[in-house]
């Protein structure tokens, strides 16, 4: 990392905490991160998938946001596949493999104690959808933890996304994310981004989804943007809310 993290002004103007470590007081990642932890030992293996080049580990990010999201050292294993060739450089794993899409992952079934999915439910399409949750729990241990993090289908920011074509993905996310890189713009689906669709493909397990409504940060550099996505948040049930934290305990 070349440069100290700071908060938008934007952040810094709606939620005066973040100058206090950097991270206000409702962040998504830090929610996500703190269960994730508390799933996972030391002996514990862990696959990230969809893991990238790791962008959060190479980018100014908050320190304390960074060191919960660290599972190298904390645990026996960190292992991240992902279909871009980007994932070998991403420097938060101890192993790292390329899976093409609609193959197998190349894991041993019973190979991990909890399999990350950050922001990766999305980017599925309905036709690998199936192939994709019988993997995830092929190679999860029986008892062992799913934990994704995904945009809701039905929330502000999977319908903004299904509104724009994903061939304007990238001109549009410049627009309102100007620091975001072309690199970490993926296609969107949606194919199964509902609590409906959640149950139905894991049947026959411990499902545990809740919605979350953290900073719109797709909109920080718009302040009428952002105070129309703030507004939208705190008015729209929970079941609308924009994310969607998910965690799936396997059949033992």
């Amino acid at each position: 990392m070349t440069e100290p993290y700071r908060p938008s002004d934007a952040t810094l103007r709606f939620y005066p905490e973040a100058a206090v470590g950097g991270y206000p007081h409702v962040d998504g990642e830090i929610e996500f991160y703190l269960r994730v932890g508390a799933l996972v030992g030391p002996e514990s293996r862990v696959l990230d998938l969809g893991a990238g080049r790791g962008q959060w580990a190479v980018e100014p990010a908050p320190r304390t946001r960074r060191d919960i999201r660290n599972l190298r050292g904390r645990v026996a294993e960190v292992v991240g596949c992902d279909v871009d060739p980007a994932v070998l450089d991403n420097p938060a794993l101890d192993h790292a493999v390329v899976a093409p899409i609609g193959e197998p992952l190349p894991f041993d079934d019973d190979s991990f104690d909890l399999v990350i999915a950050d922001y990766v439910l999305e980017h599925v399409a309905a036709e690998d959808v199936d192939q994709f949750v019988a993997e995830i729990l092929r190679v999860l241990k029986p008892g062992g933890w799913f934990a994704a993090r995904t945009p809701n289908k039905w929330g502000l920011i999977g319908l903004a996304a299904r509104a724009v074509p994903n061939s304007l993905h990238t001109r549009v996310l410049s627009r309102v994310q100007p620091e975001r890189k072309d690199i970490d713009v993926f296609p969107t689906r949606y194919a199964m981004n509902t609590r409906r669709r959640l149950r139905e493909l894991f049947s026959g397990h411990e499902l545990f989804v809740y919605g979350d409504e953290a900073v719109p940060t797709y909109f920080e550099q718009h302040r009428a943007a952002w105070l129309a996505a703030s507004l939208y948040g705190r008015l729209t049930p929970r079941r609308m809310s924009s994310t969607l934290l998910v965690f799936v305990r396997t059949a033992s």
